[in-house]
C-alpha cells in the first residue's frame, strides 16, 4: 500500500502543478507571437492562419492595424500609418478587412485620454470604419457621421458586421453590410453598448455595456459621453438576439467585464474581469453559459488578460496579455490550444 502510495505521488504533484498553472486546465502549448510593444485585440482570419490586430510599436505613436501570420510571425502594416486605429476584423473572403481610424480628420495621433478625470477611455468622434484589402488599400469609407464609429467585428455566416456608433447620440449597436449599406440601429437604450460579437450562426449578439441599475455608473456616463470619453471600469455582459430584441444582462458584478466572445458552439461565453478585485487592473478569463449561469475563472495569469477568440475550427484561443512583459504597458498576444 505504501509503495503504491508513493508510486502515486509524482502523479498527484502533476495533477497538482496542472491545476495551479496560470492557464488553467482549458489552455496548453501557449506560444507569444509578439515581443514588445502594446499589442491588442488580435482576431481571426477565416483561414486560421492569420491574425489582424492593432498594436503600438515605433516607428507609431498609437496604435496602427497589422497582420501576421500565426506560424511565422512577422507583423505587416495594413493601415495607413496615420491618425489613430482601433478594432480591425476580417471579412468573410479572407482578402478584405474592416477597421476604424482617425486618419482623414488628422494625420497626426490625436490627443490621449485626460486622464485627470480618472481611468477613461476616449471615445473619438473622427473614428470611421473603412473597409480594406488585407494588402492595405482602402476601398470604401463605410461610415461618415460626425461622431464615433469604431469596434466593427464580422460574421461570416450572415455577412453582417455589427458596430458602435454615436449616430443616434448615444453609443449604440448597429449592423451593416461589408459595403457600407443597410445601416440598423441594434441597441436602443441610455448607455455605452459596444464590444459585440456575433455567435457563429450569427443568430445572437453579446457586448459589453453600461449597467443601467447602476445610477453611479450611468450618471458618471452622462457626465463624461458629453466629452467624447467612457470610463471603462464598471461594463457588464450583455446578450440579446441579432436583431436587438430578448436583452438579457448576463453579470452583476459592478466591475469591469468585457470582451465577451461565444464558443464556437454558441453554449457559453468566454470573457475577461477584474471581478475580483473591482478597482485593480488585473483581469482574467472567466467563462459561463450563455444564460449568464455556471459563472467560473479559468486561467490565473495574475496580471493583465483579455480580447480573447477561438480560431474558426475551434482549436485554438487567441487572446493579449502582459504575461511575461519586459516592462510596463507592454502587452503581447499570445495563441494556445483550447482543451475543452
Amino acid at each position: 500500500m505504501i509503495l503504491m502510495t508513493l508510486k502515486l505521488l509524482p502523479i498527484l504533484a502533476a495533477f497538482a502543478a496542472l491545476a495551479q498553472s496560470p492557464e488553467g486546465t482549458h489552455l496548453a502549448n501557449i506560444r507569444q507571437l509578439t515581443h514588445g510593444g502594446s499589442n491588442a485585440e488580435a482576431y481571426w482570419a477565416p483561414d486560421g492562419k492569420r491574425l489582424i490586430f492593432q498594436s503600438t510599436r515605433p516607428p507609431y505613436d498609437c496604435d496602427q492595424i497589422f497582420i501576421m501570420d500565426v506560424d511565422n510571425p512577422e507583423p505587416k502594416l495594413v493601415s495607413t500609418g496615420q491618425g489613430r486605429t482601433t478594432c480591425a476584423y476580417f471579412l468573410k473572403d479572407n482578402k478584405h478587412i474592416v477597421y476604424a481610424s482617425t486618419h482623414e480628420a488628422d494625420p497626426k495621433c490625436p490627443p490621449t485620454a485626460d486622464r485627470s478625470k480618472g481611468y477613461v477611455w476616449a471615445v473619438y468622434g473622427s473614428y470611421d470604419i473603412y473597409l480594406a484589402t488585407d494588402e492595405g488599400k482602402i476601398e470604401k469609407k463605410l461610415t461618415d457621421t460626425p461622431g464615433y464609429d469604431a469596434e466593427a467585428t464580422v460574421n461570416w455566416r450572415t455577412n453582417k458586421i455589427v458596430y458602435t456608433s454615436k449616430a443616434s447620440g448615444d453609443l449604440e449597436l448597429w449592423e451593416m453590410k461589408p459595403d457600407g449599406t443597410g445601416k440598423k440601429q441594434i441597441t436602443n437604450r441610455v448607455g455605452y453598448d459596444g464590444g459585440a460579437f456575433f455567435s457563429r450562426d450569427g443568430k445572437r449578439l453579446v457586448w459589453r455595456a453600461t449597467d443601467p441599475g447602476n445610477a453611479k455608473a450611468m450618471a458618471r456616463y452622462a457626465e463624461l459621453i458629453k466629452e467624447d470619453l467612457t470610463e471603462p471600469m464598471k461594463m457588464e455582459v450583455f446578450t440579446a438576439n441579432a436583431n436587438g430584441s430578448g436583452v438579457q444582462q448576463l453579470t452583476h458584478f459592478g466591475c469591469a467585464s468585457f470582451a465577451p466572445t461565444f464558443t464556437p458552439d454558441g453554449k457559453q461565453i468566454v470573457f475577461a474581469s477584474n471581478k475580483h478585485n473591482c478597482d485593480g487592473r488585473k483581469f482574467e478569463l472567466f467563462m459561463m453559459k450563455a444564460d449568464g449561469t455556471d459563472v467560473r475563472q479559468i486561467t490565473d495569469f495574475g496580471g493583465f488578460i483579455s480580447f480573447a477568440e477561438f480560431s474558426p475550427d475551434g482549436n485554438r484561443l487567441v487572446f493579449a496579455s502582459d504575461w511575461k512583459a519586459a516592462k510596463r504597458y507592454e502587452f503581447n498576444i499570445f495563441v494556445a490550444d483550447w482543451k475543452d
